[in-house]
């Protein structure tokens, strides 16, 4: 005898194979074999209201096996999320709102873009951290203003994944309680049965990460999934795994076979299917009345706790008016109008500093105006500057926790930066090594494509770090961060560029990396070179000449001052130089005709660029008559004004370069 539960369940894999087939594309297996614990999930325990998808106090959910997108589509349909019938036959075509993977934006309900493997386990672990320090700082006696959960649905592929191993941890660290995953465990992969490449105890290993776990056998036992949701909803200071013994494919033809995966089920397949499942094999995209009625009555029930939320944040207003002001603006993201006048200003200095030790500063000071800015480092805080003082570590229980100690784990620290980011009132950062940017790209990539307020922090820029040598002198990777569309990158020249680049860091609330020197820079003079707005308009004149120029250098960061040192040289010998300083590339590119063509003007073709890193992106600003100086080999272990000289970063080499170009 068929249960309400199990026609809505069968109604849900039956939406999911449709789909699938429809595009004869997807992946049917994932949807099939975990719609039960969606179910139960999403009708017993998720509170959200789809009439309004972010909700504060919502708990999030996220599909970390994002390839079973079609589960999920299922799902927000029948919730009320604003998808049609129409909606899901446009599966995976262009211009849908059900991509082949879930895309933040997209498709209402979807709390974070996923695909590759193991970033939803990451971005997960940065919501339940956001949530418990959103709860730790605004929460009063009677008064749960920040109470909910983040769920996510987890695979083999995920949890094989390197970067599941560092969130694990940092989430077992963390405490984190109210973060409840649910693993799919059907024992397949795409090359074959899990045992060729992944035997290990999943439920000893995050025993020993210090979450809370449990097992279910059976996955259509909805009863044994709910008393292990309730038992993990018990936990105060373990994050929970719910090891569910699934079967990919179920119901199907190719039930517990490595093609039930990611190919369609074809005609028969489907009819077969929907047949053992109890569906009419001659209907598709069919949902009976009964699971309609079911479903409206949980969007009703969402409605209503969103209201209750509301209620019980008037009152709270009352009785707590500041902290009620505060997190508003912590929810809504305001940033001040009067932030800018607030960051600091440099006075001249030949000696100069470090632009990694005038970001501490500034940071410091954006955090006086920004009080949801939070963050840390991999293990460096030191070395990046990147501490906000005054302030507690993440982890402590304190209301002023803004300090958050990720250890040496890159990969999860970008990937939870944008959890945070997600996850609504926080302005995340996160610091690093520039050539650590290598382990962080497939999160940082991600925050591009979702558009999030995540920033990235990376110091010891170039070569100019010194001995540390070969493996820690990053030269690809500025080219590499550039080359992430929708991501910018800023690579400022001294202090007060450094301001600016923090400014447009905050206020254009867009994906965007820092990147800052180890080296001391001398300061220049910001009021004399309109340095705060040049810097704010990508790339300005930092030197200029009476008439024509006759050549101009373009250079960034430490190499700015060489620029200048050269040009000066150049003038001696006859050779007018303009200097302009880019310190980011994706912001000058923004600006319109007039002015980029005021700053490099197209008719002066003779052009030198220079920047401590690979040459490969310089060629579009150098033009095809142009000379790029960059380093396209691997540095070396020296102090690091030796290895700047010896690889030609030195004013000898630009002007000998400026003079050649000149008489060419």
């Amino acid at each position: 005898m068929k249960t309400s539960s199990d026609v809505a369940i069968n109604t849900i894999r039956g939406l999911a194979i449709d789909m699938v087939e429809e595009a004869n594309s997807g992946h049917p297996g994932l949807p099939l074999g975990a719609a039960p614990i969606a179910y139960t999930l999403f009708t017993k325990y998720l509170k959200h209201n789809p009439k309004n998808p972010k909700w504060y106090d919502r708990d999030r959910f996220i599909l970390s096996a994002g390839h079973g997108s079609a589960l999920l589509y299922a799902l927000l349909y029948l919730c009320g999320y604003g998808l049609t019938i129409e909606d899901l036959k446009g599966f995976r075509k262009w211009g849908s709102k059900t991509p082949g993977h879930p895309e933040y934006g997209q498709t209402p309900g979807v709390e974070a873009t996923t695909g590759p493997l193991g970033q939803g386990f990451a971005i997960g672990v940065g919501m339940a951290l956001a949530e418990k320090e959103l709860a730790t700082s605004f929460n009063r006696e009677g008064f749960d203003i920040v109470n909910h959960y983040t769920y996510a649905l987890v695979s083999d592929g995920d949890l094989m994944e390197g970067v599941t191993a560092e969130a694990a941890s940092l989430a077992g660290t963390q405490k984190l309680g109210k973060l409840i995953y649910l693993y799919d465990n059907n024992h397949i992969s795409i090359d074959g049965d899990t045992s060729l490449s992944f035997t290990e105890n999943v439920k000893q290993r995050f025993d020993g990460y210090g979450w809370h776990t449990q097992a279910v056998y059976d996955i259509n036992d909805t009863e044994k999934i709910s008393r292990a949701i309730e038992e993990a909803k018990l936990q105060k200071e373990k994050p929970s795994l719910i090891l569910v013994r699934t079967h990919i494919g179920f119901g199907s033809p190719k039930q517990d076979t490595t093609q039930a995966h990611g190919e369609p089920l074809g005609a028969q397949g489907v009819r077969e299917t929907k047949i053992n499942i109890g569906l009419d094999p001659d209907k598709k995209f069919q949902v009976p009345q009964s699971v309609s009625t079911e479903f409206e009555m949980l969007e009703k029930k969402g409605q209503e706790e969103e209201a209750n939320w509301q209620r019980l944040f008037e009152k709270y207003k009352i009785k707590y008016p500041e902290q009620a002001r505060v997190f508003e603006k912590f929810m809504t993201a305001d940033i001040p109008k009067e932030f800018e006048k607030a960051l600091p200003v440099f006075s001249v200095n030949e000696k100069g500093m470090a632009t990694r030790e005038a970001s501490g500063k500034i940071m410091n000071a954006v955090e006086k105006q920004v009080p949801q800015f939070i963050g840390g480092a991999a293990d460096l805080a030191g070395s990046t500057k990147t501490v906000l003082y005054g302030f507690e570590c993440v982890g402590f229980e304190k209301e002023c926790d803004r300090n958050i100690h990720f250890g040496v784990r890159e990969h999860a620290m970008a990937a939870a930066v944008n959890g945070l980011a997600l996850h609504g009132g926080f302005v995340p950062y996160c610091a690093t090594f520039l050539v650590f940017s290598d382990y962080m790209r497939p999160a940082i990539r991600l925050a591009a494509i979702m558009g999030v307020h995540s920033i990235f922090v990376f110091t010891h820029d170039s070569i100019g770090l010194g001995e540390d040598g070969p493996t820690h002198q990053p030269i690809e990777q500025l080219t590499a961060l550039r080359a992430i569309p929708g991501f910018t990158v800023y690579r400022p020249a001294d202090a007060n560029e450094t301001a600016a680049c923090w400014h447009m860091a905050i206020v254009n609330k867009k994906p965007c990396a820092l990147i800052l020197s180890r080296q001391a820079l001398p300061i220049m003079d910001t009021v004399k070179n309109n340095i705060f707005k040049g810097a704010q308009r990508g790339a300005y004149i930092l030197r200029e000449v009476e008439g024509t120029p006759d050549i101009i250098i373009i250079a960034t960061g430490s190499e700015v001052q060489i620029a200048l040192a050269g040009a000066g040289q150049l003038a001696l010998k006859g050779i007018k130089t303009r200097v302009v300083s880019m310190p980011s590339m994706e912001i000058f590119r923004a600006q319109d005709r007039e002015y980029k063509n005021f700053v490099l003007p197209p008719q002066i073709k003779k052009r030198l660029t220079m920047e401590a890193g690979a040459s490969m992106c310089w060629y579009e600003f150098a033009g095809s008559e142009g000379v790029v100086l960059g380093i396209d080999r691997f540095g070396a272990s020296a102090a690091g004004e030796v290895v700047m000289e010896k690889f030609g970063f030195n004013t000898e080499t630009l002007v000998k370069e400026g003079i050649k170009l000149a008489k060419e």
